[in-house]
């Protein structure tokens, strides 16, 4: 299969967009087709892209907690940040491509995943501790709070979706789908949400003030969405 034809079988096998941030939807999702089709293009699997989304994501995490905050460093590491996203999102439409979705893929996925989030907002910690001049030690519990926000929004989110899945299992019958087209307004409402979102930041790293005022302002957005989202997961399953 050519890279057209990859790419054309690509976009119509899409996972539903529903809930799906807009950065992730409307810009992620497409640069992940494009790195799926080239990746099929060549020979490579699933598990080479997700190895390929923690070799760009990992050295990033690793230059935020051990470099002196930048200009040039902010954007290297925003770029990084975001190829590996790209790239994780290519890993999952790759393996829809070959048919070959299997549970050692997935668990490979949620891993690199959960160790992304945690390891993002310990670097960023470090990195406040050692070269951020805040006003208050006090302030260095926001990464520790939005690290715990996130993780529970993943692991929330992500064990909602396996239950789901168990249960249309034991009713022998296939997983609901919406009817209706996704709403392009909610997927930018959650967009405080969206681990692209907090990739982009980084480009302002070199400015402490700027870059502490934005990170602040997406660890309020997870603390408003976590109860709303455990509400709503609880209800779903319920």
């Amino acid at each position: 299969m050519d890279f057209p034809s990859a790419l054309r079988q690509l976009s119509t096998a899409q996972k539903p967009a529903r809930g799906v941030p807009g950065y992730a939807r409307f810009v992620n999702r497409p640069a992940g087709r494009l790195l799926a089709a080239a990746a099929h293009r060549i020979g490579l699997s699933p598990n080479h892209v997700t190895a390929a989304s923690a070799l760009a994501t990992f050295p990033a995490i690793a230059a935020i907690a051990s470099c002196s905050p930048s200009h040039t460093l902010g954007g290297w590491v925003a770029l990084a940040l975001l190829v590996g996203f790209a790239l994780d999102s290519a890993d999952g439409q790759l393996a829809r491509l070959h048919g070959a979705a299997s549970p050692v893929g997935e668990w490979t996925d949620h891993v690199v995943d959960c160790a992304k989030v945690l390891g993002i907002h310990a670097a960023v910690l470090i990195s406040f501790y050692r070269f951020f001049e805040l006003p208050r030690p006090v302030l260095l519990l926001t990464p520790i709070a939005f690290q715990f926000a996130a993780v529970l929004l993943f692991f929330g989110g992500m064990l909602t979706e396996q239950l789901r899945r168990r249960e249309a299992e034991v009713r022998a019958g296939p997983v609901s789908r919406p009817t209706h087209p996704p709403s392009a307004a909610r997927g930018m409402a959650l967009l405080p949400l969206d681990y692209g979102l907090l990739c982009l930041i980084f480009v302002f790293l070199g400015n402490q003030r700027v870059f502490f005022a934005l990170y602040a302002a997406l660890l309020v957005a997870h603390l408003l969405f976590v109860p709303t989202f455990l509400a709503k997961w609880f209800r779903e399953l319920s």
